[in-house]
């Protein structure tokens, strides 16, 4: 199984072992990981936004213009952000880093 970590709001670490195919989003609430996935991965928000380490940014597929969309909406959004329910797990992005804004703005409840 791949491994991906997350770098939660505190600075910690969290490793995980998942089974490839679903998505950071599942993965994160699977394992009690902080993240809020308001509108469930149905690419209509912005609360599970990732910032992704250089190197494993480079390789992801590029974002669809919809996840850009969402993506302009993220509270610190970096040149290496994207949203957890748009990567999906994979071999080839076995030991992927990623790190949790510190906050995130859910528009669904504005």
């Amino acid at each position: 199984m791949p491994k991906v970590t997350f770098i939660v709001r505190d600075g910690s670490r969290v490793d995980i072992n998942a089974p490839e195919g679903l998505s950071l989003l599942e993965i994160a609430r699977q394992n009690d990981i902080d993240i809020e996935g308001a509108c469930e991965g149905s690419l209509a928000c912005s609360t599970c936004h990732v910032i992704v380490d250089g190197d494993d940014f480079e390789r992801l597929e590029e974002p669809t213009e919809d996840e850009e969309d969402m993506l302009d909406l993220a509270f610190g959004l970096t040149r290496t952000s994207r949203l957890g329910c748009q990567i999906i797990l994979t071999e080839e992005l076995d030991g992927m880093t990623v790190t949790l804004p510190q906050e995130t703005h859910n528009m669904l409840l504005d």
